[in-house]
């Protein structure tokens, strides 16, 4: 076996435990520690590791066996497991009525690429992208005097996700509806259809969440 796992790098001492799990497992620590000329203390980092990168599985009087996942497969898993709620960022909302211009000066200062519309009660009625802020820019119309319900994307037609909601199906969504973000919302307890706005996921937390899996899983 390489330096490297698939996608997942590992130690020397680490692609020799695989081999020796692989060829003589369900085998124990100490066996293992044994075949190494190791103690048993100093093989625990490396067993816990691959143990937990789902490499190994390890049973109770049993001992240690290959798991038969491929390093990819193992990194599918683990980008299954990111979650909406640990990832979104605040949402930037404007109300109905707030104006067009206003609007554009909210985008422009926040940094953002979507703005969500809420009504007076809070609860999400619209989207506001930047190609619908250009669109009405391009028009003769005072931007001043023409609120943003006026060009907003309107509920129903809103792509949503839920803080339970992978990012991975986040991922998908977006790309699926060509969107560059998505509104984190969850249900008013007392009007199950009505929507309110807790979060935002982008194209960039995707990006920075990708980023920050690869720094981290270098087992």
């Amino acid at each position: 076996m390489s330096g490297r796992c698939g996608t997942i790098e590992l130690s020397k001492r680490q692609e020799k435990i695989l081999e020796i799990v692989k060829a003589e497992g369900p085998i124990t620590g100490e066996q293992i520690a044994e075949k190494l000329n190791l103690t048993r203390a100093t093989l625990r980092p490396d067993l816990a590791i691959l143990t937990m990168a789902g490499f190994l599985d390890a049973r109770p009087r049993v001992g240690y066996f290959y798991s038969g996942k491929s390093a990819n497969q193992l990194l599918g898993e683990h980008v299954r497991n990111l979650y909406v709620k640990d990832y979104k960022s605040l949402p930037i909302v404007v109300k109905e009525e707030t104006s067009v211009y206003d609007a554009i000066c909210t985008m422009f200062l926040e940094d953002v690429g979507s703005l969500y519309v809420i009504k007076k009660e809070g609860q999400l009625s619209g989207v506001i992208s930047r190609k619908d802020l250009l669109q009405a820019a391009m028009g003769k119309q005072d931007l001043s005097a023409v609120p943003v319900g006026v060009i907003m994307t309107r509920m129903p037609n809103i792509v949503m996700c839920r803080p339970e909601d992978t990012l991975y199906h986040a991922a998908l969504s977006m790309m699926r509806h060509q969107v560059d973000s998505l509104p984190v919302v969850r249900p008013f307890p007392d009007r199950p259809d009505d929507f309110e706005v807790i979060g935002r996921i982008s194209k960039t937390t995707i990006v920075k969440a990708f980023v920050e899996l690869g720094q981290h899983i270098k087992v």
